[in-house]
């Protein structure tokens, strides 16, 4: 069952637990990156945690906090989670953002306006290699022609045929018509 309303809390930090065996790791850089974003931008992600307590989601934000000397946290309880879920979501919540791209032109459009407005872009979590790149700019033509892979030419006289086995490394490549069977 899911709440009709979630409410938002403030809890001391030492009330929190962390999740045991939680499967995601927090860089001393990456600490200090939620910190500085913390601080730019004030808390727009709450800590998920279960009722007793015990982080679902937000191992870094609280750690971040901590190394801020803040003592309270703001805190979303998802007390209706069975057991698997809390489990599942403690992966979820981190795996799902991974799955997400990005559109790298408009993204450098982004960035660049961002730097004409003199805003600090470390705190946009890119490394310098990236972020230089986005200022770099990339426009539709540009991008597209990054994106772009040459295919040549198909030989007039195939140099393999149906029944070649190819080794690769520790990978064999057979050629063969999956629509005969």
């Amino acid at each position: 069952m899911i709440p009709e309303s979630y409410g938002i809390e403030r809890v001391n930090v030492s009330a929190l637990t962390a999740f045991s065996g939680n499967p995601r790791t927090h860089s001393d850089t990456q600490i200090d990156q939620i910190a500085a974003s913390i601080r730019e931008f004030g808390w727009t992600n709450p800590i998920l945690v279960d009722a007793a307590g015990v982080i679902i989601a937000g191992h870094g934000r609280l750690a971040a906090a901590s190394r801020l000397g803040l003592e309270q946290v703001p805190v979303i309880r998802l007390g209706h989670l069975s057991d698997a879920q809390r489990k599942a979501l403690v992966i979820a919540d981190n795996q799902l953002a991974l799955n997400a791209g990005w559109d790298e032109v408009a993204l450098s459009n982004l960035v660049r306006e961002l730097d004409a407005e003199k805003f600090e872009l470390d705190l946009l979590g890119f490394d310098s290699a990236d972020l230089d790149r986005y200022l770099a700019g990339l426009d539709g033509d540009a991008a597209a022609e990054a994106e772009e892979t040459e295919i040549p030419e198909l030989p007039v006289i195939p140099t393999t045929r149906p029944g070649d086995l190819w080794i690769l490394g520790e990978h064999r490549l057979l050629c063969g018509d999956a629509t005969v069977v």
